[in-house]
């Protein structure tokens, strides 16, 4: 396979990540660590989120840096070879704490605005659902094996990186009809995947 074709089934942000690691995997910094500070980036973007006015565009950046650290602790395991079980699980708890505590802290920061209260429902409706769905996932991959429930970028994009748009739709003043696109739109995902779950298991798909 030639470096145009690998690159072709890699995330646009993951080959960033891969750039990047060359020079983080030369410093004594973990891949929990970068997990670690994810965590701390993302809740430190709820609650900039929840207080609503020019903090949320602070937030909108820095979230778009925790979706990409979500490459870079993986990466950086993979090149100082300090892969584990509890290094991908923390990873994957990691990445769900900090949707879910951005969707709730958006929908708290958007109550003042013409959604009201409803607005925390809604960001409390997508953060569950989110919980829902990525626990479904990490399920699915230790009974049907992690290759299988890997979705392949499609143009460079993975289902992950949509969420790259919460900042440009934050700094444009958009964030409340996101807030009900998501309020609605990740329950309906949420079934998509309970139905390819048991799809998969009829099937008896397995690695």
């Amino acid at each position: 396979m030639n470096r145009k074709a690998e690159r072709s089934g890699i995330a646009f942000d993951q080959q960033i990540a891969k750039f990047v690691v060359r020079g983080l995997s030369r410093t004594p910094i973990t891949p929990n660590q970068v997990t670690t500070f994810s965590i701390v980036l993302g809740l430190s973007v709820a609650w900039l989120y929840a207080q609503g006015g020019a903090g949320a565009h602070i937030a909108a950046a820095l979230f778009i840096v925790t979706v990409w650290l979500d490459h870079v602790d993986g990466e950086l395991a993979r090149a100082t070879d300090r892969t584990s079980k509890f290094g991908h699980y923390f990873d994957h708890c990691a990445a769900m704490t900090n949707y879910v505590a951005m969707f709730i802290g958006a929908g708290i920061g958007a109550r003042m605005e013409i959604l009201g209260i409803s607005s925390v429902f809604l960001g409390i409706t997508a953060g569950v659902s989110i919980i829902l769905i990525m626990s479904i996932r990490m399920y699915g991959e230790g009974r049907f094996g992690r290759d299988a429930m890997k979705q392949s970028p499609k143009a460079g994009f993975e289902i992950e990186d949509t969420l790259y748009i919460v900042g440009p739709v934050t700094w444009l003043g958009f964030m409340e009809y996101f807030i009900v696109l998501a309020g609605v739109g990740a329950p309906m995902f949420l079934l998509y995947v309970i139905f390819d779950f048991f799809r998969r298991d009829r099937e008896g798909k397995h690695l």
